[in-house]
């Protein structure tokens, strides 16, 4: 059977549901290629979106017109702000949501598109054309897959995940499959080997899931949500939400009885006798790794989290792990609460082909095929929130392309989408990449706060973003800009606020003062200030006062003023290096001033602006000043 659509997106899981609606609601034709229509956008891991620097991306994503910050508040059942006792940049939103009612909202919403066709299939093969010229040697045409369609395309996004060519461990059994009951995808891995990528491997894995009815939580650390919590889509009503009823999760401790039991499974660890070849993530290892690498430690966070709302399986996150069953069991046992615990499903780890990243573009789009993007964890991330950020993108820009526009790319000056994509391509890392706050250079002025103000411009022209919310937003951005410039032009009297001062411990004022400089005292509060003088009768702020979100976001501003100042500076001249533009077919081997290395990792990489060339791990600053000094002569 021959078809054709404009875009081709193969895999349904985070990245390919946020990609075929972007490219839905730029007005083109798509195909959800998925082996399996019940797993559209399914929590295979931890049934929760957000947390450290994850949150940003998600608010982010939302800003830009993307579906994960709405599917997240809509089947949200604990959310919580993290970090808030440290700065306001690396306060970050989580939620723990029913997993059950998020593959199902993923699924309808996908299915909301009379432009997507689903196709329960699993793709074989690329169908390419050799470029006669250009920097591609081939153009995509279409994809060919196990069922025997021919369907051909515009674009092919894949969003392949942990299947590709995968194997599931535990102990010393060795399965077949990208997820615990489902198959792997075989065939799109050679077949792009031939096409002439080159693929390495990676490993994840999973903790057991825990029968609820055979843990006492009395023994255990309650751990609840906000009270007050907040939505991650600017587009989710404040006066219904939150939607789903909200439930609290626990906390305990694994002990050293714990970890002998653990050791005592080390012989037949896939992980310690070289089974699994994949390098694994550095940052969520698995529990023997944990107390293989910090064996000094007596013990480690276990977080209990329900699984669903209505369902009896507990997520035991902090337990990651691929020793055999029985040893699991065993040592789950020795945690205070689950002495008599019963697992329903046993941890894994899963080991799956990825593609290096120097093959592929800031675009997402691959070097070798033109119209080819790749997203998610094929290109060695870990996470639902990086991957749906990516597969966001690689959707725009498969949808740009297919309209003969120039792609959209997001500086990481601008939002930690940037970050992220700009790390994988410069960096080309060896291990899954997780986003932290830490990775954002300039991360005071990319806070999850501020993403709507940052970015809904580039989504409204993009075409994913509705009216009503652009509005929303310029309305904002417009009440912010008023009382800012009320608050840094108008003063309160001593006989107006020392009063207010003297009950918060702050120091009273024998003349006029801006209101400005009083918010910015670390003692103050704006809402307080606001409730208990004078200006709780201004016109101008009582659009703050329904309004915590602004009032908030305006509080950070003023209080952080110099520091935001000074890496806008810093932004400034970041932007400098970015406008100095390379040529796309730069010949740098007609530079023997570059260092040896400095050639190779160019060459390879190929950066578009002299701002990404300085990222790149091996170039050196005298590199750069070569390759300058060559373009200016």
């Amino acid at each position: 059977m021959e078809r054709y659509f404009d875009i081709i997106v193969v895999g349904a899981g985070h990245a390919g549901v946020e990609a075929s609606i972007a490219c839905a609601k730029m007005g083109l034709t798509v195909a959800l290629v998925t082996m399996d229509l019940s797993a559209i956008g399914r929590m295979s891991c931890n049934p929760a979106i957000g947390g450290t620097a994850k949150g940003h991306l998600v608010r982010e994503i939302d800003a830009l017109g993307g579906v994960m910050g709405i599917l997240a508040d809509k089947t949200g059942i604990q959310f919580k702000m993290l970090n808030r006792s440290k700065g306001p940049a690396v306060w970050s939103p989580r939620c723990q949501s029913d997993k059950d009612l998020y593959s199902l909202a993923a699924a309808e919403m996908v299915k909301s598109f009379a432009n997507i066709t689903l196709v329960q299939d699993t793709v074989q093969s690329l169908k390419v054309e050799e470029q006669q010229s250009g920097v591609f040697k081939y153009s995509i045409k279409g994809i060919v897959t196990e069922l025997g369609s021919n369907i051909q395309c515009k674009s092919v996004i894949i969003t392949s995940g942990t299947f590709l060519n995968a194997i599931m461990h535990t102990g010393t059994t060795q399965t077949e499959g990208g997820r615990a009951g489902e198959k792997a995808a075989n065939g799109l891995s050679d077949n792009m080997l031939e096409l002439g990528f080159v693929t390495g491997r990676l490993k994840t894995g999973t903790p057991p899931r825990l029968d609820i009815n055979t843990i006492d939580f009395s023994k255990t650390e309650l751990q609840g949500g906000d009270g007050n919590p907040k939505p991650f889509s600017f587009r989710t009503p404040l006066e219904s939400f939150p939607i789903q009823r909200q439930i609290d999760c626990f906390l305990t401790y694994t002990n050293e009885r714990t970890h002998d039991v653990l050791r005592t499974g080390f012989e037949e660890s896939p992980m310690f006798t070289g089974r699994i070849k994949g390098v694994g993530p550095r940052y969520c290892p698995s529990i023997e790794d944990k107390i293989s690498r910090f064996s000094e430690k007596p013990r480690h966070q276990i977080f209990l989290e329900p699984e669903t709302l209505n369902g009896e399986t507990i997520y035991m996150n902090g337990f990651s792990t691929s020793l055999p069953l029985e040893v699991q069991e065993k040592a789950a046992r020795t945690i205070t609460g689950l002495e008599n615990v019963k697992i329903v499903k046993k941890g894994y780890a899963v080991e799956y082909d990825f593609f290096p990243t120097h093959q592929t573009n800031l675009s997402l789009e691959t070097k070798l095929v033109s119209g080819l993007f790749l997203a998610g964890q094929i290109n060695g991330t870990s996470g639902y929130e990086e991957a749906a950020a990516q597969g966001l993108i690689a959707g725009i820009n498969a949808g740009l392309k297919a309209a003969g526009k120039e792609p959209f790319i997001l500086k990481r000056s601008e939002a930690y989408i940037g970050v992220l994509i700009d790390d994988l391509i410069n960096k080309c890392p060896e291990e899954p990449y997780r986003m932290f706050t830490s990775c954002a250079e300039y991360r005071l002025i990319l806070r999850q706060d501020n993403a709507d103000l940052r970015l809904m411009k580039y989504g409204y022209e993009l075409g994913l973003l509705e009216q009503t919310a652009y509005d929303k937003m310029t309305a904002k951005k417009e009440l912010i800009h008023d009382v800012m410039n009320y608050f840094s032009s108008n003063t309160l009297t001593p006989k107006e606020v020392n009063e207010f001062l003297k009950e918060n411990n702050s120091s009273e004022i024998t003349q006029g003062e801006f209101i400005s400089n009083l918010v910015r005292r670390n003692e103050i509060k704006l809402s307080q200030l606001i409730d208990k003088t004078i200006l709780k009768g201004s016109n101008i702020v009582q659009g703050l006062v329904n309004n915590p979100e602004v009032l908030e976001q305006i509080e950070i501003e003023l209080k952080y003023k110099g520091y935001i100042q000074r890496q806008t500076e810093q932004v400034n001249n970041f932007n400098k290096n970015e406008e100095i533009k390379i040529p796309e077919d730069f010949k740098y081997d007609r530079l023997r001033s570059l260092s040896a290395e400095a050639r190779e990792k160019l060459n390879s990489i190929r950066p578009n602006n002299i701002g990404q060339a300085m990222r790149i791990a091996g170039v050196r600053p005298s590199d750069i000043s070569a390759l300058l000094i060559y373009m200016r002569g």
